[in-house]
């Protein structure tokens, strides 16, 4: 996510902390490429150029000329006016309402219909109930279902009177119990009157707590104009940015929040139902600058473990009692927080380290095929032992053979931590540079 922008302001920042004074002609110089890396990421116009004037100005009110670590100072500056631009605080949905109802807009094929499985899978506790309103795509019904399904929540199929469904859902949820409620608004290849008009009977009448225009983070400038029109017609209450896990250059996110006013409170990172992120601009202004989000990862480690089992793995391992039983449960709580590759961005300066997932598919998968006693005592496993373990695994003896030495190397690690061993040299895991 925000790669190419994170690549260049990163490049940016290292060249500036190397001087040790600044003249005029130099900071003149940095903000002349930061205009074009913001350009080139397809930031809006106007927005580079308010964003260049804030930064400037916070400079001169600084003194940057006299500073004596001026790089680190721009940088700080960089963030704050950065954080600045992308709405300064959280702004949290208010949910508040039983059932808080939630109407999706924006143009077709900006992912309304996943989106709204992802709001459903985030509030599961909330019982929701998915509603189709676009009869004029039968497809469009059909995917919202199957989304439903995916995120275990109720369904209610379109029907010719749209605003009258919205209305029936209402009620139903009433009588059913769901605590909230997403209409799935038809969208268009463009905005016309007839979509507008539709969508203006759906917030009159079946008056939504929360009216959320989607967009899709790869159109870049174009956003700005999307949410522009919707925003003339509708009363929205913020915005949700999809798709930020392709080729998105980020402008779309940069721009939005100070073009409109409106609020980004959710970004999509990935296809899969979890991959739904609130939107903190702190957060996200430390990851476009390349310090990464540790605020978030801490969030997804105590998401996918409990606190107790957490400090019962951390004394098995500092006592020397780890196996592979507790690697294997360890693994599979790494990857249900999701792409390995995504929790590395977040860590500061370990944005250019990838993993093959495929890898650990394939540790899990020898893990799986090991007995019980084998995973509590890997000294046990032999010749023989190793050749079944891959047969059963679909891998090569060779992959068993270094899942084992790596395992050892870990092992040693825990008895040095403990007191009991020393730690000899040896190969780690390879994490390979992008």
């Amino acid at each position: 996510m925000f790669e190419t922008l994170t690549d260049r302001f990163t490049k940016l920042q290292r060249r500036l902390l190397g001087y040790g004074r600044l003249s005029e002609k130099e900071i003149s110089d940095a903000m002349r490429e930061l205009r074009v890396v913001l350009l080139e990421a397809d930031v809006h116009y106007k927005v580079v150029g308010h964003f260049i004037r804030s930064v400037n100005a916070r400079l001169k009110e600084k003194d940057i000329t006299k500073a004596l670590k001026p790089g680190e100072l721009i940088n700080y500056t960089l963030f704050q006016e950065l954080t600045s631009l992308l709405g300064g605080r959280t702004r949290k949905l208010d949910l508040s309402a039983s059932p808080a109802v939630i109407s999706l807009v924006g143009l077709q094929g900006t992912g309304k219909t996943t989106f709204a499985g992802k709001l459903a899978h985030r509030f599961q506790n909330r019982r929701p109930l998915l509603v189709a309103c676009d009869p004029k795509r039968p497809a469009a019904s059909e995917q919202l279902k199957l989304v439903a399904q995916q995120a275990r929540a109720d369904f209610l199929p379109a029907a010719k009177d749209v605003v009258g469904n919205c209305l029936e859902s209402l009620r139903r949820a009433d009588r059913d119990g769901n605590g909230m409620v997403v209409f799935d608004t038809a969208g268009r290849l463009h905005v016309d009157d007839e979509l507008m008009s539709e969508l203006e009977a759906i917030q009159d009448q079946a008056k939504p707590g929360a009216t959320l225009l989607v967009l899709d983070g790869m159109v870049g400038q174009d956003a700005v104009n999307q949410a522009s029109v919707f925003s003339q017609r509708l009363k929205l209450s913020g915005c949700c940015m999809t798709k930020l896990d392709g080729d998105a250059r980020g402008g779309a996110v940069v721009s939005v929040r100070q073009a409109t006013g409106l609020p980004i409170q959710f970004i999509g990172t990935g296809e899969k139902l979890t991959d739904l992120e609130e939107f903190h601009p702190d957060r996200i202004a430390s990851r476009i600058l390349g310090l990464g989000d540790m605020k978030s990862l801490a969030e997804k480690v105590r998401s996918a473990t409990r606190p107790e089992d957490q400090k019962e793995m951390a004394e098995k391992f500092i006592k020397g009692k780890f196996d592979l039983e507790d690697f294997l449960a360890q693994l599979r709580s790494i990857r249900k927080m999701g792409s390995v590759s995504k929790l590395l961005a977040m860590v500061p300066g370990a944005g250019k380290l990838d993993v093959d997932e495929e890898e650990l598919v394939k540790v899990e998968a020898m893990i799986q095929s090991m007995t019980p006693l084998e995973r509590h005592d890997p000294d046990v496993i032999d010749g023989s032992r190793r050749r079944r373990i891959a047969e059963g695994s679909g891998t090569t003896v060779t992959d068993v053979n270094r899942l084992l030495k790596e395992f050892g190397q870990a092992r040693v690690l825990a008895k040095q931590l403990s007191g009991r061993g020393q730690l000899k040299p040896g190969r780690v895991p390879r994490l390979r540079r992008r």
